[in-house]
């Protein structure tokens, strides 16, 4: 998240920097509930904005799914690789006409009073049949994006951070982020930032 602030006039803070913080559990049944939970939290903590994140990618085949549930999907102890297994042995039979898929990012920015805005972000894309590229991590190496012919794990950083789901929504924060700025509303200590990864 980081990376994709730079150049903004103000002090970027990961969690640990604030303190040890005990972070709520990601049980909400939205992106949105999910990151604003975590961002109320560290805003209150800290005294400062505070930014966080809940994103994961939702198949339409599946009725949505694994959505909130992306980064635990197929239960506890999965790795990234037996999620993308589940995931195609699901769709195995599934034509590639209905293999539309889309990675979705919420961004939460709390001030310390508990006042919350948002930002989303969404990548349309499609599952591939199998696993290709090296690059990203989670889900990446099955999201193809139609017109490239290519899956997120195939492009080279620079390129995902421009198509992103992640980086589409911080550039509508980045405004909300700014707003703040021009009204000095960030506190003494800089933005806090918390993100958990799909």
């Amino acid at each position: 998240m980081g990376v994709l602030l730079q150049g903004l006039q103000a002090l970027l803070l990961p969690l640990d920097r604030v303190g040890p913080l005990k972070m709520p559990p990601e049980s909400g049944e939205s992106f949105q509930e999910n990151a604003r939970q975590k961002a109320v939290v560290a805003a209150k903590a800290s005294g400062c904005l505070a930014v966080a994140d809940d994103s994961g990618l939702e198949v339409d085949a599946l009725g949505g799914r694994p959505g909130v549930l992306s980064a635990r999907y197929g239960g506890p102890g999965a790795s990234d690789a037996d999620r993308i297994a589940l995931l195609l042995r699901e769709l195995h039979r599934t034509p590639e006409a209905e293999r539309a898929a889309r990675f979705r990012c919420v961004i939460a920015i709390a001030e310390p009073d508990g006042t919350v805005q948002f930002a989303e972000g969404v990548c349309e894309g499609r599952i591939a049949r199998a696993s290709r590229g090296t690059h990203g991590f989670g889900y990446d190496p099955i999201f193809e994006i139609p017109s490239l012919g290519k899956t997120f794990a195939e492009l080279a950083p620079e390129v995902k951070n421009r198509l992103s789901h992640r980086a589409l929504a911080l550039g509508k924060a980045r405004g909300i982020i700014e707003q703040h700025l021009c009204r000095g509303s960030i506190g003494p200590r800089g933005l806090e930032t918390g993100r958990q990864d799909e």
